[in-house]
């Protein structure tokens, strides 16, 4: 019986390891430093066996690792070099949801050397995005097509009835990570145009999508498309785009929030002497008493802005301290937005991906295939982002366990004898992509912000 380790037992894990534990020639561990949560993620299942592990615990790592035979990590990305070069040096496959990054791409040769699999990108978004992109782009293929131009577009965002707060959204991770990604750089390319967006800017270079079936959303591009010319296969196309739906609003706000300075992590505060109304007079450089007018002058906007509001509602201009001791500003929002952007019990979210290509067909007209997961959260049960993230997961380990992967090194999940598999189950659980057609005619000009 072949043994997969999960390292974490957070809010994706569940049903990666509800997927694994009903495969009867697997014995699945869940190690968590929280031993309670792995606990219950097994709840008692004859096949499962929960473990008590801190990452930062480098031996007792190692050894954990070394027992298994698929090593799945949910742990933070920054960790994942770690597991790797365990996995590496004990020879033990690896599966992630995370980017491929320098590091784990440069162990790709030894990886390969040892006939080992480190599969990676194999989550919702990195993930779902690529091997439904993947099925359509190797399909236009088959026909004798090419794609000209792709755009994809992805969010995980509350459900509509649980969009209760003036902001839009609502954290089912951490939000430091949503924080560091708002200063991010993006580039992607239009009609052959490439356009370069500082990550001071990115909020202010977003558009209105409207996607078929859930709605109208805000899309900022997500970090640099361009590699995935390559990654896909389709060099010469004329255009490429990822990018971040969100509610209406929400780009201003966040435009607003950097322009505060609430992402800075040098400016420190003893917050059990100071209030956040105190911290943002001492930003804005003006009397505690005119907090909401200083603001205002400093992002000038009327003192009637919906921005104030929404910043008044996080609890920004509060005299309430906060039980941080010292701690940065960034610190601060991060604890703010723990606070009040959360689900409730009963709550629900909602993931939207929505693809857009334009495919060329040898004396055809150019075709537009448009291709949309709505995932709806259950509410008590698994969130829409834990499902479209965990079932992946769980099948590309079972797939590897069975030996039904023959690559070997660092992948992602772009090649048939991947996506295929995996794109089948998950649309046996119930994660199924719709897809529309239509030719365009010969003088009409995609407009991707429609």
């Amino acid at each position: 019986m072949k043994q997969v380790l999960i390292l974490g037992a957070g809010a994706v894990a569940r049903p990666a390891v509800g997927y694994l534990l009903e495969k009867a020639d697997l014995e699945v561990i869940v190690a968590d430093q929280n031993p309670a949560k792995a606990e219950i993620l097994v709840a008692g299942h004859p096949n499962g066996r929960a473990a008590a592990l801190d990452a930062g615990d480098a031996p007792t790592l190692e050894k954990t690792i070394a027992a298994a035979d698929i090593v799945v990590s949910l742990l933070p990305w920054t960790l994942h070099p770690v597991v790797a070069r365990l996995c590496l040096a004990h020879s033990k496959h690896l599966v992630t949801a995370s980017y491929v990054k320098e590091d784990m791409q440069a162990m790709d040769r030894e990886v390969r050397d040892k006939g080992l699999i480190f599969l990676n990108e194999v989550g919702v978004d990195p993930g779902l995005d690529h091997m439904s992109a993947m099925q359509i782009i190797d399909a236009v293929r088959a026909e004798g097509g090419k794609v000209d131009s792709f755009f994809s577009y992805c969010g995980g965002l509350p459900s509509r009835e649980s969009n209760n707060n003036p902001l839009g959204y609502k954290f089912s991770w951490s939000p430091e990570g949503a924080m560091m990604a708002a200063t991010n750089d993006g580039r992607y390319m239009e009609h052959g145009k490439v356009y370069e967006v500082p990550g001071s800017d990115l909020f202010k270079h977003y558009w209105l999508k409207s996607v078929p079936g859930a709605g109208v959303f805000e899309a900022y591009v997500n970090r640099d498309a361009l590699p995935y010319l390559e990654i896909y296969g389709i060099e010469d196309a004329s255009g490429i785009y990822r990018g971040t739906l969100r509610n209406i609003g929400y780009c201003g706000t966040w435009d607003f929030i950097k322009q505060l300075g609430l992402l800075n992590r040098k400016m420190k505060f003893d917050f059990d002497e100071v209030t956040p109304r105190e911290v943002m007079a001492n930003i804005v450089r003006c009397p505690e008493t005119e907090v909401r007018a200083g603001v205002a002058a400093f992002l000038n906007i009327p003192e009637h802005a919906l921005t104030l509001k929404k910043l008044e509602w996080l609890g920004l201009l509060s005299d309430r301290k906060l039980p941080i001791g010292t701690a940065s500003v960034f610190d601060m929002f991060a604890y703010t937005l723990k606070s009040r952007l959360v689900y409730d019990e009963g709550e629900t979210d909602l993931l939207v991906m929505h693809h857009e290509f334009e495919a060329v067909y040898p004396g055809l007209p150019r075709r537009r295939i448009q291709s949309t997961l709505i995932e709806r959260g259950d509410p008590g049960g698994d969130s829409s982002m834990s499902r479209t993230v965990g079932y992946p997961v769980g099948i590309a380990a079972s797939l590897i366990a069975d030996g039904k992967i023959a690559q070997t090194g660092v992948l992602r999940p772009v090649s048939p004898e991947i996506y295929t598999p995996v794109l089948a189950e998950c649309g046996r659980l119930g994660i199924r992509f719709s897809e529309r057609r239509s030719d365009l005619g010969a003088d009409e000009l995609s407009y991707w912000g429609d």
